[in-house]
């Protein structure tokens, strides 16, 4: 395997995050099959992490490419994040991605799929975290990783920086949300020591950082 290093993700990570996003975005595997407009799975769930304030973010880079292989996303204030993203983020991709059922006639160039229907209704009708969650920590997390690069150790890294970065400002935990047909992903965040969050839906869990490393 080539070296790789982690480093903190810029603005300059856009492309390579929104990739990575899509490539991951199918309970772990591609869902390019899904999308004729591949950038939304990216546009929603990681080009923000590198836009909006109370958020910050580690990459997986290998060294002699400089090609980004793996990320993790996080806000340190899911609330602000989510009212930042309210403000500014949502109502410019309105702008550009207008609900299928309200467009007019010819305004998308290319067929929209199952996929991209799905995501322009969720930029309209964006959830946010349940209150439960945010009981367990401000804090919230996303991590993707290519097929190539997983299972080796990449992603307990990639959450040790998180729960370095958090437990230097004062927090003493951070949740996750995931697609509740990954199986995979479960295992992988139970073995660091991350639990169903108590009152929240399927799908959502937390690690306290005292517990980290101990599933």
């Amino acid at each position: 395997m080539p070296d790789i290093i982690t480093r903190p993700a810029t603005e300059a990570d856009e492309q390579s995050l929104s990739r990575i996003c899509l490539l991951t975005a199918d309970a772990g595997a591609s869902a390019e099959y899904r999308h004729n407009y591949g950038e939304l799975p990216g546009l929603v769930y990681a080009v923000p992490y590198v836009k909006l304030p109370s958020t910050f973010g580690f990459v997986m880079e290998v060294l002699e490419t400089k090609e980004v292989v793996g990320y993790v996303l996080s806000s340190f204030n899911t609330r602000v994040y989510e009212q930042a993203a309210a403000e500014t983020w949502w109502p410019t991709l309105k702008a550009s991605f207008p609900l299928p059922a309200n467009n007019e006639p010819g305004y998308y160039d290319k067929e929209l799929k199952e996929g991209d229907k799905a995501y322009i209704e969720r930029i309209w009708d964006m959830h946010t975290a349940p209150e439960a969650n945010i009981k367990f920590s401000a804090a919230h997390l996303h991590i993707d990783i290519l097929e190539d690069y997983q299972r080796q150790g990449w992603g307990r890294k990639l959450i040790a920086e998180v729960v370095r970065f958090l437990g230097e400002r004062g927090l003493d935990g951070v949740w996750v949300g995931l697609d509740t047909r990954n199986d995979n992903a479960k295992k992988f965040y139970a073995k660091l020591g991350f639990k169903d969050i108590e009152g929240a839906p399927d799908g959502n869990m937390g690690l306290k950082f005292k517990d980290f490393g101990s599933g």
